[in-house]
């Protein structure tokens, strides 16, 4: 069964910035449905990841939601990625911020919405929706109980970390990366456990001999951890 909503939050007077999702509710009622909520990567939609659902455990509602901002000639980003001579390969840290700030706002109001397990929501996002993911996690830690990164990074610019990181011990983070991905290099991800260590956050971090994508391995990996995480 699949549930097709749309949904928005108003940012400012002038601005309105709709959110587009799919949905498979849970297959088991005997207890409240967990909300697991798919970000998909630059370029791509909400279709692309919702092909994990099948695998996902039943008491798992998933929710795949469509990044804010059309890209020509097809795919979505949750902000932009500009190329410049001068400054090379830089990121739209506005538009990212008020992606995030979107993604969080309409998260609660889905929980809200299909009576989900609030205390348990967990995020999974590939690529720049991992970056995002991180974002998120930083931002608002105590709605949030588990983070699985995929192929991402954390922005330091983006990760906006609070001054009392005390609400960080609550969050389990399932972060993963292909040691040949030539889109967001390896050694950029090497830098996630320290990172997450100096937070206190829970965490696991895999690598694999792969490119920018996800493995059976890995596939098999996160919902492992997704079981001793439950």
């Amino acid at each position: 069964m699949e549930l097709i909503f749309n949904s928005g939050l108003r940012l400012s007077d002038n601005m309105y910035k709709p959110l587009y999702c799919i949905e498979r509710p849970a297959k088991s009622s005997k207890i409240k449905a967990i909300p697991l909520f798919l970000i998909h990567g630059y370029g791509s939609d909400e279709n692309d990841l919702f092909s994990f659902a099948e695998g996902i455990p039943e008491q798992y509602h998933i929710i795949s939601v469509r990044a804010p901002y059309p890209m020509e000639p097809y795919g979505n980003a949750w902000y932009a990625i500009n190329f410049d001579a001068e400054k090379g390969k830089w990121s739209d840290l506005e538009e990212a911020k008020i992606s995030r700030d979107l993604l969080h706002h309409f998260i609660q109001e889905k929980c809200a919405e299909n009576q989900l397990d609030i205390n348990k929501i967990c995020v999974l996002g590939f690529s720049q929706g991992s970056v995002l993911s991180y974002a998120l996690a930083f931002q608002y830690p105590e709605f949030y109980h588990k983070f699985i990164c995929l192929s991402g990074y954390i922005n330091e610019e983006l990760a906006e970390i609070k001054a009392d990181i005390e609400g960080y011990r609550n969050i389990h983070v399932f972060a993963s990366h292909g040691t040949q991905d030539q889109v967001i290099p390896f050694d950029w991800a090497e830098k996630i456990p320290s990172q997450l260590n100096a937070l206190g956050i829970d965490h696991a971090f895999k690598s694999y001999p792969i490119g920018h994508g996800v493995s059976p391995q890995n596939f098999a990996d996160l919902l492992e951890w997704l079981k001793i995480n439950n």
